[in-house]
């Protein structure tokens, strides 16, 4: 399965990363392949907007989305998770 994980960022120490990066890595042990925004947008400094046509780029080419906490507060989460069920994914909250 080709998950992308999805969660909130901004306002969070080091924009959330060591979640991201730690739900990464436990999917990867599992044997996942995993999209990670926190690899695609290292830099913290690129427009959200940037990201986000980057990371949706990326989505849409996963069968399954997982949702960090808190994603309901995310802009970012939720429009990736409204792609993601249009798309028919797997949903793992």
């Amino acid at each position: 399965m080709k998950i992308y994980i999805a969660g909130p960022m901004t306002g969070y120490k080091d924009w959330n990363f060591p979640a991201f990066h730690q739900e990464a890595d436990k999917l990867r042990q599992e044997g996942h392949e995993v999209v990670n925004p926190a690899e695609l947008n290292p830099d913290t400094n690129m427009a959200w907007a940037d990201c986000m046509r980057k990371d949706i780029q990326a989505l849409v080419q996963c069968n399954a989305i997982r949702l960090l906490p808190g994603w309901e507060k995310s802009k970012g989460a939720t429009l990736e998770k409204h792609i993601a069920e249009r798309l028919e994914f797997v949903v793992f909250e």
